[in-house]
């Protein structure tokens, strides 16, 4: 590892990731890259890929951060060299000490990373419990150098450990954090509400129900859609807000105009303003197949949202013993219904579920908690290495 300093003492940097589009870990390596202490470090960004031309949100924050951001020129796996080239180039010009990779694609290129010189300390994250063996294989392998790994909650710890082979002692769990609004800064006004609805093609008369996130088989939405018919029958006044884009959002188009709903089922595109959206509604619902730590959930719950979520990785870590009327397993259709209906319409239970999903959130899940315990994980690993010389 190259031990020397910046001429000013700080710690260089080297936070990379697939991509910047704005997305749950791209928020978080965002946040992180500009509320680390620039006392102690100098970051600087990569991403294998840029982001589509009106999704640039978190790149404008980190140049608004004077955090320098690069990118590599990927955009399909036939770049892989070129990327590689342009990533060792960049490694070489800034000399970090320390290398952190978020989502699969950059911890394969920062695998390759900790093999050349300059060496730095490689710190791998794995933020999904992923299903398929063999990228399970390829991380393995990509993080066998690895500093340390650090897993996004402890079910994807203990998926990376007995389903991924990789050791224990290797592998740290920092949980996501989010903003926690105050109180009084949440409900939007009448008129505010009504604008929104508005934005998003909703009867302002209508309650909704909100979904965020990738239309893709993982969100389990196809799921959620046989599940509606029941639901709406119990509560007449509620339609479904899905934000989000992807590849199966005509399929489940298809789904809804099949099972009758379609004029109850709103697909409001990608969206910025996410906070915007869980802020009209009463609940958020979760119904996907498998996660790491949904920032969704902890999104809503910031927003005093009661939830119903299935029961995949990160979420029971999230809710605690709120869990207990919040979470039905994947499958269960009739709990995970009847939970939304209970949920949705008894406001009294909505509300102390609301707040005390705040609360939750607020102890044990917070951005400068999350950044702390980043920074003292990279000056351990720098002592230990100054150490070793």
């Amino acid at each position: 590892m190259n031990q020397r300093l910046e001429s000013d003492g700080r710690i260089r940097l080297a936070l990379a990731i697939t991509e910047l589009d704005v997305g749950g870990a791209e928020r978080r390596l965002t946040q992180l890259a500009c509320r680390l202490d620039r006392a102690i470090f100098a970051p600087e960004v990569y991403a294998l890929g840029e982001p589509p031309p009106d999704r640039r949100q978190l790149v404008e924050a980190l140049q608004a951060a004077d955090v320098p951001v690069h990118f590599l020129g990927g955009r399909t796996s036939r770049q892989f060299l070129r990327v590689w080239r342009g990533f060792r180039a960049a490694l070489r010009r800034q000399r970090p000490h320390l290398l952190q990779t978020m989502l699969f694609h950059a911890n394969i290129v920062g695998g390759l990373a900790g093999r050349f010189e300059p060496r730095p300390i490689v710190v791998s994250g794995i933020r999904v419990a992923e299903p398929s063996q063999l990228r399970l294989r390829c991380e393995r392998w990509a993080t066998r150098r690895a500093g340390k790994i650090v897993c996004v909650s402890d079910a994807v710890a203990e998926h990376t450990a007995t389903r991924g082979g990789i050791r224990r002692e290797r592998l740290l769990v920092i949980p996501n954090g989010v903003h926690v609004p105050s109180p009084m800064s949440i409900q939007p006004e009448s008129r505010q509400h009504a604008a929104s609805c508005k934005m998003y093609g909703v009867s302002s008369r209508r309650r909704l129900i909100v979904a965020v996130g990738r239309l893709h088989r993982q969100k389990g939405l196809d799921w959620l859609l046989t599940l509606l018919p029941q639901i709406f029958n119990e509560l007449p006044l509620h339609d479904l807000l899905l934000v989000g884009a992807g590849p199966e959002e005509q399929t489940l188009r298809r789904q809804a105009a099949s099972l009758q709903i379609g004029g109850r089922v709103h697909f409001a595109g990608w969206r910025e303003n996410v906070e915007q959206a869980l802020q009209m509604a009463d609940l958020l619902v979760l119904p996907s197949r498998w996660e790491g730590m949904p920032n969704v959930l902890l999104e809503a719950m910031a927003q005093s949202l009661p939830v119903v979520a299935t029961d995949v990785e990160g979420v029971r870590q999230i809710l605690g013993p709120l869990a207990e009327t919040q979470v039905a397993a994947f499958g269960a259709g009739k709990e995970f219904a009847a939970r939304v209906i209970a949920n949705a319409s008894n406001e009294v239970l909505a509300l102390r579920l609301g707040a005390a999903n705040q609360a939750r959130v607020r102890e044990h899940f917070s951005i400068e908690a999350m950044v702390a315990a980043y920074a003292r994980l990279y000056q351990e690993l720098i002592a230990t290495a100054r150490q070793k010389k």
